[in-house]
């Protein structure tokens, strides 16, 4: 089964940047696209950014426009860059492999995760 590891975050202050990387131990080819999710302290683990292999991606609405999804397929790494850091972005990312049909649905085994926080 394919191992996800993410790694990259950090502490940095509102308005500034952190990029995000998410290395495979094995081949992802069983996926057709891999996405990140956050779990905010006291909240639910929500989708953040999907990337289908075709290239095609999806945002959540919160980080439009802020956070860029893609893949470095040589590398076997999936990267999140995350731009205009906010408060609220203060969360644990994981990385996933999965399934886009009509949306995309998660499918690899949850890894440690990268804590990324914030501050105001």
């Amino acid at each position: 089964q394919v191992r996800l590891v993410e790694s990259g975050g950090g502490t940095v202050q509102a308005g500034g940047s952190l990029r995000l990387s998410c290395t495979a131990s094995g081949s992802t080819s069983v996926f057709n696209a891999m996405g990140w999710y956050r779990h905010p302290p006291g909240e639910e683990r929500e989708l953040v950014a999907a990337l289908r292999f075709t290239g095609v991606t999806s945002y959540a609405g919160s980080v439009e426009g802020r956070f860029t999804i893609s893949r470095d397929v040589a590398k076997n790494t999936l990267y999140l860059q995350m731009n205009n850091l906010k408060p609220e972005d203060t969360a644990v990312y994981y990385c996933s492999g999965g399934w886009w049909g009509t949306k995309y649905n998660p499918q690899s085994r949850w890894g440690q995760g990268t804590q990324v926080t914030v501050a105001s």
